[in-house]
């Protein structure tokens, strides 16, 4: 099968799994945004904020899962692609458990940090106070979709996808609608999706890995050498997720303070960024994967086809869908709310999408391709720059309570990403491994 059709086949069952993820985010939004308070709706994306940096910041679990992966079925290592798995395994257990043992201050923590008022704060209690018992699943859902992408399973990651926001759409039209739990049903329909994913996903596992495998595995698990590598690329791996986590947040939290309206608008918008971001994704992984296997093969021919059909999927995926929002606000963000406040002001704004989008499908697709690579520390520096350029733009927008400047400052986090990832490309297509 030609390279550009395995590509695609990949990238296409990326992107509908992707896409399922933030659909059901919207779904979330719309059965709150039709509430007869937004606050439902403000509450929930001010706890969403610190889930975010929570989860997020672990989403190393997945991105280094993938490449790890992916290089070791370049090289035919079919114990080094279970030991990947099971290491990283053992990882997400720990850092889930210790989640649920400092889940009271991490909310006290987060809440305190956080500006709204008393009614947005105690929705957002809520929704977190159910979330947060989903913690091992999410976690151990980032390993399995790490692996089964890293193995090139795009059927497999599907099949997940569906089960979790399939059933993530049900529970919250049971919960908000018919039992009237409000943000709290919106947290317990997301927890007990992941966990269905979560038996789904080993259901899979089993039916290919036999007890007996993992037993064997025993004596190379702590290799000191491995290990050493896992930490070094999960780390830099960390700070970038880390470094873009918190831009996020302090975007929102600036929003919420310049007003609880900015606030809804803003998270109507930062929904469709959402949704574009997963859809590039599903490109980003395809990249990914095959990033790692042309990497370790040594194949430049290969890495620079790949760069070209990914980066122009990319980017038209991204400024076509900014596109689509800024010409048709009013129907497309009439189904997230039935407030025509909330519409109104998101026409003042919506065109943001645009450069935000195009510069971030670009930065969304070398993420990819720099973690097929395992290059941690292109990436980590790349978003530390970036984020270093936001901050005292967002500062300056926050000082003059302007909403256009904090937009403005959001562009350029996605340019500077996008820039600084670009300019490290030409080393990796000289000096390959091999």
């Amino acid at each position: 099968m030609k390279f550009t059709q395995r590509f695609s086949q990949l990238a296409i069952a990326n992107v509908v799994s992707n896409l399922m993820v933030p659909l059901a985010g919207i779904v979330d939004t719309a059965f709150l945004g039709h509430l007869a308070d937004i606050h439902y709706l403000a509450g929930v994306a001010l706890a969403t904020l610190i889930f975010n940096v929570i989860y997020w910041s672990f989403g190393f679990l997945r991105m280094g899962t993938t490449g790890m992966t992916a290089q070791a079925i370049g090289r035919g290592d079919r114990q080094e692609v279970l030991l990947i798995g099971l290491r990283n395994v053992l990882i997400a257990l720990a850092l889930s458990l210790t989640i649920l043992l400092l889940q009271v201050p991490l909310r006290l923590v987060g809440f305190a940090l956080l500006s709204g008022t008393a009614e947005v704060r105690a929705a957002g209690i809520d929704f977190y106070n159910a979330r947060i018992w989903g913690s091992p699943a999410v976690l151990l859902n980032y390993v399995l979709l790490g692996w089964f992408l890293g193995r090139s399973r795009g059927r497999a990651v599907l099949i997940l996808s569906m089960i979790a926001n399939f059933g993530n759409v049900a529970l919250d039209y049971w919960f908000i609608n018919r039992l009237g739990w409000a943000s709290a049903g919106a947290g317990w329909a997301t927890v007990l999706s992941q966990y269905a994913m979560l038996g789904a996903g080993l259901g899979l596992v089993a039916t290919e890995v036999s007890g007996r495998e993992i037993k064997a595995l025993g004596p190379d698990l702590w290799q000191t050498q491995a290990l050493k590598g896992l930490f070094l690329l999960n780390r830099d791996i960390l700070i970038r997720t880390f470094a873009l986590v918190i831009s996020f947040a302090v975007f929102t939290n600036f929003s919420s303070v310049l007003g609880e309206s900015v606030l809804a608008v803003n998270a109507l918008l930062l929904q469709v960024i959402t949704l574009a971001a997963y859809f590039i994704d599903g490109i980003a992984f395809a990249t990914e994967t095959f990033a790692g296997e042309f990497y370790v093969r040594g194949d430049r021919q290969q890495l620079r086809a790949l760069m070209g059909l990914a980066g122009g999927s990319s980017l038209a995926l991204g400024i076509g869908f900014g596109l689509t929002f800024a010409l048709f606000p009013q129907t497309l963000f009439g189904i997230m709310t039935n407030h025509l406040e909330l519409i109104n002001q998101v026409n003042s704004y919506v065109w943001w999408l645009l450069p935000v989008l195009g510069f971030g499908a670009i930065a969304f697709m070398l993420d990819g391709y720099f973690l097929g690579l395992t290059a941690g520390v292109a990436l980590r520096n790349s978003t530390l720059l970036a984020a270093l350029g936001f901050l005292p733009l967002a500062g300056l927008a926050l000082q003059l309570k302007s909403v256009q400047l904090l937009w403005l400052a959001l562009t350029c986090l996605m340019a500077l990403r996008a820039l600084t990832l670009t300019w490290s490309i030409p080393p990796t297509l000289s000096e390959t491994s091999g």
